[in-house]
């Protein structure tokens, strides 16, 4: 089994396109597709295997040798900041990292003035750097979802989560403040693979590169 290569990828809007770009480089993983509840899948032929795995468990996956490589945002690579080698931006996945907060708070704020705010996100380690980079003082409340509750409530003034139309920021009120980043998919590698597995590898990085 050494001699697989072991890909993870998330389960959600990225395994469809995932399993399409590997196709343009001859590697069928169109099962992975199938309404199966199996988490690995293997292709002998190819000498192929694929772990179906949690969005944020990729990196760790990678990191530690249990796949060679990985197929992640990049917000959650910023969150996690995990050891990782990243040859690819593969360009699909496309949102926006930012701040946000009510209308009615919106029509009156200067963020410029912002000194000590509360904020409540999924990325709290990517949340202090911001704000830390602008010497503003800020107070993290970790959420997992429906981040845009949090204002609606009184729970937090501000959020910072991902916007892809602004659609769900619109229906609850709030609007778009600061961008913190721009986001899209990345292929990541494991380091020691990258060395042991070297030839297949670059092969497979090469061959995705041409068709992104």
């Amino acid at each position: 089994m050494s001699d697989y290569i072991t890909i993870a990828i998330p389960k959600g809007r990225i395994l469809e396109e995932s399993v399409e770009l590997f196709g343009k480089i001859g590697i069928n993983c169109s099962e992975l597709l199938g309404k199966s509840r199996k988490l690995i899948f293997e292709n002998p032929e190819q000498q192929m295997r694929y772990m179906i795995v949690r969005a944020t468990d990729v990196p760790t996956y990678v990191e530690y040798g249990s796949a060679d490589i990985g197929i992640v945002g990049k917000d959650t690579l910023m969150e996690q900041e995990k050891d990782l080698y990243e040859p690819l931006d593969l360009k699909f996945g496309y949102c926006r990292m930012m701040v946000a907060e009510p209308a009615n708070i919106a029509n009156n704020d200067d963020p410029s003035r912002w000194s000590n705010i509360r904020i409540a996100t999924k990325y709290p380690n990517v949340t202090e750097k911001y704000f830390s980079s602008k010497g503003i003082q800020v107070e993290i409340i970790k959420l997992y979802g429906s981040i845009e509750l949090a204002p609606l409530v009184g729970l937090s003034e501000r959020i910072v989560d991902l916007v892809s139309t602004g659609e769900t920021l619109k229906q609850n009120g709030l609007v778009e403040v600061e961008t913190i980043a721009e986001i899209t998919t990345r292929l990541v590698v494991n380091r020691a693979s990258l060395k042991t597995k070297h030839e297949r590898i670059t092969a497979i990085i090469r061959g995705l590169e041409k068709n992104i």
